[in-house]
Formats: C-alpha cells, structure tokens, sequence
C-alpha cells in the first residue's frame, strides 16, 4: 500500500497516527492477556448457585481485578482495586493475582484475614517497601470471601472495600479495616476477620470504589454510596443475570457522555 503525504507536518502527523495505533494495539493484547491471568469464574459454581460480574475498565487495561479460587474444602471471591489505573494499575492487579495463587495454593489459609496480612507482607517485600518517605506508595484495596463449602460459613475480610450481604430484603454492611496491601501511613495491625453462617438466599456484593466515585453527566456529582446501596437493595428478587443488567445500565445513564473516571468492577453472588 502506497502511501502520499504533502509535506513534513503531513509525515510527522501520519507517524504519530501510526505510534498512536501501535500503542493502542499493545493495549489492547495486554489487556487481553491481563483479562486470561484473571481466572475462570465458572469453577466456583455448586456452592455458588449464582453470580455477576461487572467489569469496566476505565482504560484499555485495568488497576481493578476479580479473582475466584476453589479447592476441596474453600472457594474464595475477591476484588481488587490497585493504586492507579491503566498499565501502571495493571501491573500492580497480575501481582495481586499472583500473591493470591500463591498464597491459596499452598493450602494453609483457612482464614480470610491471614490471606490479606500475607499479601500485604509480599506486596511490601516486592515492591521493596521499608517505611522510609522514598518508597513507592503502590498498594491494593480487596474484599475478599472464604467460604467453606461444607459448612457454607464465611470468612471476610476487607482491606479498604467492604461487603455488602442482603439477606431476607435487609441490607448489611461489613466494614472493611482503613488500612491497604501495601505501605500504610497508619499503624499496622491484623486485618479484621469477620466469620457467620450463610443462609440459603443470601446474596453478597463485593466492589471497588469505582461505581459511587462516577461523576454524573447531568448533576455533576459522583454516584456515592448511598445511591449504590438504594440501587443494590432494589434489585433483590432479580436473578444475578438481570442484576448484571440493571448494574450496567444505571452506571451508563449516570455517566452519560462524561468522561468515566476510574476502573469499576461489582461482583454479586448468592449462596
């Protein structure tokens, strides 16, 4: 294919165009590497008898991450919210992704909170984090669930995300610990563990903070926390598929032509 440019602002102008295109194809493969790293949600179906999950990444790649794990006695849901967005996000996201595997695999975590001190430990040992004010502030906020697919007891713990449970029609909140994965300028303790029983029906929402920090087209203002919990309590009776739906929808129309300002993943499920 030949191609003519009139002048030398004509040819700088075609290979930026063409750098552009480069770029976005590398995207676009990282991200689809990125998405295959995550693993299949489909493994925790039989204890989980039905789920969503909504992901929208703000960019081509995403600093959000969900994550499912399920051996003989536990299934673990997750997600992920990282320092950023984009590739620097990314990044952080396949080294959550790894902490997680390496950590369930192992097979001695039967804890919710304990997974969350060792992954804080690795995260601050791999991105050489001391303390000091030099270091890289890079961290990951999780909600993260362990259920024990005999019993069907849960375990949660969230470090700066917390869990939603609807149960019967009633919304409650499991709040998460104000501390993240990473360097924190509070002082660091054990990571809350919450454990109860589940009941057949009860559905639970885990999220990143990017769904209530949406800026309206219309208002101009973020969607915030009580309009999402409103929003998860008036879909209850729904199926998850429709639930997905509903999620979906109402997040396009707040943000209408706005420009969307951060990763966003909602990931609900019923036991």
């Amino acid at each position: 294919m030949e191609i003519f440019a009139r002048d030398e602002r004509d040819i700088i102008s075609l290979a930026d165009d063409m750098e552009i295109s480069d770029h976005i194809s590398s995207l676009r493969y990282a991200g689809i590497i990125q998405h295959a790293l995550m693993p299949d949600p489909k493994q925790i179906k039989g204890v989980i008898s039905d789920f969503f999950i909504l992901f929208l990444p703000r960019d081509i790649v995403s600093g959000d991450f969900y994550y499912t794990f399920r051996d003989r006695q536990k299934i673990c849901i997750a997600a992920g919210d990282c320092t950023g967005h984009g590739v620097p996000g990314a990044l952080m996201s396949i080294l959550g992704i790894s902490f997680l595997n390496e950590i369930l695999q192992s097979g001695g975590c039967t804890r919710a909170n304990r997974i969350l001190n060792l992954m804080r430990e690795k995260i601050m040992k791999a991105l050489g984090q001391t303390g000091i004010s030099s270091d890289t502030k890079d961290s990951i906020d999780i909600g993260l669930c362990l259920i024990d697919i005999n019993s069907k007891r849960m375990d949660f713990s969230g470090a700066g995300r917390p869990l939603y449970m609807v149960r019967n029609g009633e919304l409650k909140e499991f709040k998460a610990d104000n501390m993240t994965l990473g360097i924190d300028p509070v002082i660091e303790k054990s990571f809350t563990n919450y454990t109860f029983p589940t009941s057949p029906g009860d559905t639970f929402y885990i999220f990143s903070d990017g769904y209530c920090d949406q800026f309206g087209e219309l208002t101009d203002k973020k969607f915030k926390y009580w309009r999402f919990r409103d929003l998860i309590e008036s879909v209850q009776g729904m199926n998850m598929t429709k639930q997905l739906s509903v999620l979906k929808k109402t997040f396009q129309e707040w943000k209408g032509k706005t420009q969307q300002v951060d990763d966003v993943t909602v990931i609900g499920f019923q036991i």
